[in-house]
C-alpha cells in the first residue's frame, strides 16, 4: 500500500516514481487517489482519537490526584478553623466566635470557586489540535495539487 505522510514527515519517493506514474492509466490514477484519501482520512482520526483520549486520561488523572489532595486539605483546614473559633472564644462568646470564622470561610470559598470554575471552562473542549492542524495542511496539499 502507498505510504501515508504527516505534515511533519519528510517526502520521499523512490526512484522512478515520477516515471511510474506517467505509466499508470486514469482508472489506476483514481484508484490510487481513492486508496491514498481513504489511508489519509483513517490515519488523520486514529490521531485525533488517539490525541482526545491521551488528554482525556491525563486530565482524569490530574483530577483524581488533586481529589486526593484536597480531602487531605479539608481535614486539615478543618483543624484550623476549630482552632481560630477556640481562640476567638477566649475573647468572644464562642457562638459569636464560631459566626465570625464561618462568614470568613464562606466569603474566601466563594472567590476560589469562582476562580476554578473560570479555569475549567477555559479548559474545554478538548479538541485535537494538532490533528485539526494536520488535517488543514492535507486540505490545502489536497487543493494546490488539483490546480
Amino acid at each position: 500500500m502507498t505510504e501515508i505522510h504527516r505534515g511533519d514527515a519528510p517526502r520521499v519517493q523512490p526512484p522512478g516514481a515520477a516515471h511510474d506514474l506517467d505509466e499508470l492509466s486514469t482508472v489506476q490514477l483514481v484508484e490510487r487517489l481513492t486508496d491514498q484519501v481513504t489511508g489519509l482520512v483513517r490515519t488523520e482520526m486514529t490521531h485525533a482519537l488517539t490525541e482526545v483520549k491521551d488528554k482525556g486520561t491525563r486530565f482524569g488523572i490530574g483530577a483524581g490526584v488533586s481529589g486526593a489532595g484536597v480531602l487531605v486539605l479539608l481535614y486539615g483546614f478543618g483543624a484550623l478553623v476549630a482552632t481560630a473559633i477556640l481562640g476567638l472564644a477566649t475573647a468572644l462568646d464562642p457562638w459569636l466566635a464560631a459566626l465570625i470564622v464561618a462568614a470568613v470561610l464562606i466569603v474566601v470559598g466563594s472567590v476560589v470557586a469562582a476562580v476554578g470554575a473560570r479555569r475549567a471552562k477555559n479548559a474545554l473542549p478538548p479538541v485535537p489540535e494538532r490533528t485539526a492542524n494536520s488535517v488543514r495542511t492535507d486540505v490545502d496539499t489536497v487543493k494546490e495539487g488539483l490546480r
